[in-house]
């Protein structure tokens, strides 16, 4: 669905992308990780023929990304920032501009508007709307094209956690439908929980890829299981037959509380590998 090989990119002599290389498989949801700064906003508008690249090729949809037609741009849905939402105008009514410029039938628009959980704010101007209800307005408009690939920059940041769990659903079933999806984030447990495989963006560079779990378990050096016990005393054991032995000790005498293994999150193996916390904007400002 995507391809890339030695994408660069630089603004006023600054390397903003260096050699970037993806291979994303149609009907998976890829999550591009890293903080803010790091060329992921960049790489979207790239992708999607917002913004030429300096070298390197790249392909969508089987094509060159530079040869796209209206077509097959209305087959790309694409959510970023307040990107195309008309502040004094209804929900209903934004989307229904929108079917208008994508040639689709506006009755699709109620039914986006539902789909997302805001048929009963129809009419409700945007500007009076929640930054949880903006995002799901963003996404009806999206979902509203039936796109074969969507690109999601960041589209839970600054979400409570409920508002969060709803755009999670929304994104899962679109998966579910066929969609490919690329998404942004720097919220390692979205990525976590969404993505079938990601890349870690750093200075931009990738820096790593793989399933989720597979880069946890394999920057996973100490091999340790974590138990606490009913008694309150929390036990740490290496990987070995003898530590075996020993849990299924606990075990039969009913002490064990819980048990976990030591696997690393997403966000150490990034602070591993790069030295930079996953961060966004918002956190930077106000730590």
């Amino acid at each position: 669905m995507i391809r890339a090989n030695g994408i660069c990119k630089s603004f006023a002599g600054k390397q903003v992308l260096s050699g970037i290389d993806l291979d994303i498989k149609p009907g998976t949801i890829f999550g591009l990780l890293g903080p803010s700064g790091a060329g992921k906003t960049t790489l979207i508008k790239i992708l999607t023929d917002q913004l030429a690249f300096d070298s390197g090729d790249v392909s969508v949809l089987g094509k060159d990304v530079r040869t796209l037609t209206g077509a097959d741009k209305k087959q790309i849905g694409i959510m970023m920032d307040n990107h195309g939402v008309y502040e004094r105008m209804s929900c209903i009514d934004n989307l229904r501009i929108f079917a208008d410029i994508y040639q689709i039938d506006k009755s699709k628009a109620m039914t986006a508007l539902t789909q997302v959980g805001l048929g009963d704010s129809a009419k409700k101007p945007a500007m009076k709307l929640s930054k949880g209800m903006r995002a799901r307005l963003q996404l009806a408009r999206v979902l509203m094209i039936s796109p074969k690939l969507l690109f999601l920059d960041e589209p839970t940041s600054g979400l409570d956690p409920m508002t969060m769990k709803y755009i999670h659903k929304l994104i899962s079933d679109c998966k579910a439908s066929g969609c490919t999806i690329f998404l942004t984030t720097h919220n390692m447990e979205e990525a976590a929980v969404l993505c079938d495989e990601v890349a870690l963006l750093n200075e931009g560079k990738i820096v790593d890829r793989g399933a989720p779990e597979e880069l946890c378990r394999r920057y996973n050096h100490q091999k340790t299981i974590n138990i606490h016990l009913t008694s309150g005393e929390d036990i740490e054991l290496p990987h070995c037959d003898e530590s075996a032995a020993k849990i299924m000790s606990l075990m039969s005498q009913g002490r064990i509380e819980t048990i976990h293994s030591s696997e690393p999150t997403l966000e150490s193996v990034f602070l591993e590998l790069t030295g930079r916390r996953l961060e966004s904007d918002e956190e930077v400002r106000y730590a």
